[in-house]
């Protein structure tokens, strides 16, 4: 039976990566746009100056991509039509890295992620902090968080207090009387993660763990400075943006917008009466996020939507289509900003944001979204990887490289298991072998 069957299921965690000897990762990130596959080797590293945080060195072995199809704004639409191009990706990248996969780390978008802080306190009475102590107190804000119609994805301890003094970052072995932590939680609804899961399965393969997508872009796309100072990483993907905001080397919020690149594409489709594709192309080629004086004068021709040969293409000032991008980049940048604010966590993003995604690659959005968020903006590509061909170098397939990294900073992370105790990701997490009766009973 499923872990998902069950009221109080766990999700699917990983176990700790081998430190001495290398080890074999796959990822799956579906996508509105595309589904990729990759197959990554991780080698234990000696610690180093680039990208500290990472314990592992990662070698992409295998990619594949796919155009998706059945993903409407990162939510499942048609089981059907993601089965079949999962398949095609996952059995792309094992040809590619010459061996075959049972299981996948997976992202996440959909289910209205949430996060909320839950905190906690536990009496010392005067004594040293024990591993039990923390174990005691990270049950406790645990156990706020656990409810039935979500899951969570993520709880990761932010920051511990003692006696009321915050921002203390290893209290074992110290004195006080309270201990305090605070507990950041990422959730998503159940069905949507469910309905995720049963597509792999159909694929005659299981989920070996579940990340929340802005999570994994912003592992990839930002520096350890950027971590460490806080920083919003957003990515702009077909289907959705989300965002994530980074502070002290952990992730402390999180949250997804249903806005993205391929709305500004049915956005020109509709506004210029031409196929989606066609759309898409005059986007990629013309469309621009910034007014330009020159735009008035290029004029620039638009295929027609019938099948008719004697249908004529019609022709369109160049501003006509930068104006339809710009209005729906400033209406998904705007709501970007609003969320940031509404979140509480503006002061701690600061001045830094990284935009990631495919579709921050559209021309003038740095500039755009430098004016209306009223912050220093980068694109963020996919750091610290090697082995990507040159067509997965872009910020488009931050999602995926992120997901390869997940497993080093999978520890950092504490869950309330199903019976309500708690285990801390040790050693002894097993995967939680999923799905295995959809596989015998389809």
């Amino acid at each position: 039976m499923s872990l998902f069957g069950s009221a109080n299921f766990g999700l699917p965690r990983l176990k700790p990566l081998p430190s001495k000897r290398s080890h074999v990762v796959s990822v799956l990130d579906i996508g509105s746009t595309k589904v990729v596959c990759m197959i990554g080797r991780l080698t234990p590293r000696a610690e180093s100056q680039i990208l500290p945080g990472r314990t592992h060195s990662i070698e992409v072995i295998g990619i594949g991509h796919q155009k998706s199809r059945g993903v409407k704004n990162g939510v499942i639409a048609d089981l059907d039509a993601v089965e079949s191009v999962v398949r095609l990706a996952v059995d792309a990248a094992e040809r590619m890295a010459g061996l075959t996969i049972d299981s996948l780390i997976v992202n996440v978008s959909a289910g209205r992620l949430q996060s909320d802080v839950y905190t906690a306190t536990i009496d010392l009475g005067g004594q040293e902090v024990e591993a039990n102590d923390l174990k005691k107190v990270l049950a406790a804000a645990g156990h706020q968080s656990l409810r039935t119609d979500r899951a969570i994805l993520h709880s990761l301890p932010t920051g511990f207090s003692l006696d009321g003094e915050r921002g203390i970052r290893e209290p074992l072995a110290m004195f006080g009387d309270v201990l305090g932590v605070d507990m950041h939680v990422l959730t998503a609804e159940r069905p949507a993660l469910k309905n995720l899961e049963l597509c792999v399965n159909r694929a005659h393969l299981s989920v070996e763990g579940m990340v929340a997508t802005p999570y994994a872009s912003g592992l990839a796309a930002l520096v350890d400075d950027e971590v460490e100072l806080g920083c919003a990483a957003i990515d702009m993907g077909g289907g959705t943006t989300t965002i994530s905001v980074f502070a002290e080397g952990k992730l402390v919020h999180a949250d997804a917008v249903g806005l993205g690149g391929h709305h500004v594409t049915t956005d020109l489709a509709r506004g210029l009466s031409t196929r989606i594709e066609d759309a898409e192309r005059l986007k990629v080629v013309h469309g621009s996020a910034l007014p330009n004086s020159a735009d008035e004068r290029d004029i620039i021709s638009v295929p027609p939507i019938g099948e008719d040969d004697r249908d004529q293409p019609t022709h369109v000032p160049r501003a006509l289509v930068s104006r339809i991008v710009r209005a729906r980049i400033e209406e998904t940048l705007e709501l970007i900003r609003d969320r940031i604010q509404r979140s509480g966590f503006s002061p701690i993003v600061g001045k830094r944001i990284v935009l990631t995604g495919g579709a921050s690659q559209l021309t003038g959005l740095p500039e755009a979204a430098r004016r209306i968020l009223a912050r220093n903006v980068r694109i963020g590509r996919p750091l610290g990887v090697s082995g990507l061909p040159a067509a997965a170098k872009g910020p488009a397939f931050s999602t995926a490289v992120g997901l390869m990294i997940y497993p080093q900073v999978a520890d950092l992370e504490t869950h309330a298991a199903g019976s309500g105790m708690f285990s801390t990701l040790g050693g002894n997490s097993r995967f939680a072998r999923m799905g295995q009766w959809l596989k015998e009973s389809f």
